[in-house]
């Protein structure tokens, strides 16, 4: 879990490590792993998602970055844990006041059951190669790679979600560090609040800072519901 303290730079605190399986990924950013069409791709924060071991045993070059990848596999196994009996007890909690759309999932059971599937997958290849450039310790907004090092950047349930607790400063410098890392495109979905079913209120600034930078954005549909019954994803082109 992390926040913004309002210096730019992430704490952990109050959001959840939670991950995603490979086809809730196909889902929110809108491609097919079995075809592919990028040769690399970073996901960050990846958490305990099960996208970069799924990717890698399809042979693409796919990377993880994480703050809490600094951890070994047995903290971040309880940490995995702990954050889904916690989410298991927030999303009952906000459910009575019919906060969510019930459309990929049929029900808060079957949202954990994704997480629990996930973690799964990710444990095991965690464990197999912490130690290696799959899963890179990284602490948004400053990564430690190179200037489009990746085809691909795809950025899921931080951004735009938690703006309550991360500051407009860190979603700007965020956005653009995505967009130097990345050579062909970056996606980041939902664009979506957390704490209201309404998008991001900043988002056009944040466009209109990337368009300065030279580079192009545009807002496309997303296949996967649950803040919102119209889910749409940033995409961004890098200059």
């Amino acid at each position: 879990m992390a926040s913004d303290n309002g210096s730019g730079r992430m704490q952990l605190e109050d959001i959840m490590f939670a991950g995603r399986t490979p086809r809730e990924y196909e889902q929110i950013f809108g491609f097919d792993l079995d075809e592919f069409q990028f040769s690399s791709v970073l996901d960050c924060p990846s958490g305990p998602c099960a996208f970069t071991a799924a990717a890698r045993s399809r042979g693409i070059d796919a990377t993880g970055a994480d703050v809490l990848y600094r951890h070994t596999p047995e903290a971040l196994e309880q940490q995995c844990r702990r954050d889904i009996t916690e989410a298991r007890r927030r999303f009952k909690q906000t459910a009575d006041a019919d906060r969510f759309v019930w459309a990929y999932y049929d029900d808060i059971s079957e949202v954990i059951e994704h997480f629990e599937e996930a973690t799964e997958t990710f444990l095991p290849d965690y464990r197999q190669h912490h130690d290696t450039d799959r899963y890179v310790q990284a602490e948004l907004p400053d990564l430690p790679f190179e200037d489009d090092q990746f085809d691909l950047v795809v950025s899921a349930h931080l951004l735009f979600v938690y703006a309550e607790q991360l500051s407009y400063e860190f979603h700007e410098q965020s956005l653009l560090e995505f967009a130097r890392v990345a050579s062909e495109e970056v996606r980041v979905s939902p664009i979506t609040m957390l704490s209201e079913a309404s998008n991001y209120p900043r988002l056009d600034d944040l466009r209109g800072t990337l368009d300065a930078a030279g580079h192009e954005t545009r807002i496309e549909p997303s296949d996967l519901a649950l803040l919102s019954d119209t889910p749409e994803r940033l995409v961004i082109t890098p200059a």
